[in-house]
């Protein structure tokens, strides 16, 4: 029971194995140098892996118009659903920031709709890494189910 007394009935991803863990953050680092990120010089990427194995990448893409810009991580969603892929198991999120970095909140909110229960892993083109379930960085989220609260 969720502190609301709903029950939370989420399908939990199976764990990705080191392997795929690492061909992530190979390729979460690989397209973090293909970020345009001219205003913030902040470059992200991002690895989904699909709960069918698929593995789809996104960066952030900035505009002069502040708000048009996308995050990484709802890029890599939009390409995932492009390609009809909505079910997944981790996602490696890559940045030049010393410490790692956890998604926004409008990338968790995203994320939240498709992999409530999603492995987040940060990593640092210096090599440090930090991990959270989705749900630690977005307790009692909003999703497709607090709808039904209508």
């Amino acid at each position: 029971m969720t502190k609301s007394g709903a029950t939370h009935e989420a399908v939990l991803p199976s764990s990705p194995s080191d392997t795929e863990l690492s061909a992530l953050r190979t390729r979460a680092l690989a397209v973090m140098a293909r970020a345009y990120a001219p205003y913030s010089n902040f470059r992200v990427g991002a690895a989904l892996l699909g709960e069918d194995g698929a593995v789809v990448e996104g960066c952030n893409v900035e505009n002069a118009s502040y708000p048009a810009g996308i995050c990484a991580e709802r890029a890599a969603v939009a390409a995932a659903v492009a390609a009809g892929v909505q079910s997944f198991r981790a996602i490696a999120v890559a940045t030049e920031a010393e410490e790692p970095t956890p998604p926004c909140g409008i990338c968790r909110q995203m994320l939240v709709e498709f992999a409530p229960d999603l492995l987040v892993v940060s990593v640092t083109s210096g090599g440090r890494e930090s991990r959270w379930t989705l749900g630690e960085l977005l307790p009692e989220a909003f999703t497709p189910k607090s709808l039904d609260r209508r």
